[in-house]
């Protein structure tokens, strides 16, 4: 198990969806190099998945890991915004 386990909420492949999948991968890959897991998760296939982490929106970024859980909504093309959000960089 690595450090950081994050699970992203989509919706199908939808240019949100992709967005988000393609900037998390660069802010992973940038900030958390080799520390992290990602579960990428389609409501589409499978909507039942939801309601265990009490999703409303997609896309939606979960922090499983570390503790404790946090969520980012949106695309996460604000790189500053989910950086702050996953309590990766303090809040100004």
């Amino acid at each position: 198990m690595r450090g950081w386990c994050l699970r992203l909420y989509v919706a199908g492949s939808n240019p949100r969806s992709v967005r988000a999948c393609e900037n998390l991968k660069v802010l992973c890959e940038t900030h958390l190099a080799g520390e992290y897991e990602i579960e990428i998760i389609d409501l589409l296939e499978n909507p039942s998945l939801a309601r265990g982490d009490q999703i409303v929106a997609v896309p939606t970024l979960v922090r499983k890991l570390p503790e404790p859980v946090r969520r980012i909504i949106g695309d996460l093309s604000d790189t500053e915004r989910v950086l702050v959000g996953l309590d990766l960089r303090p809040r100004r």
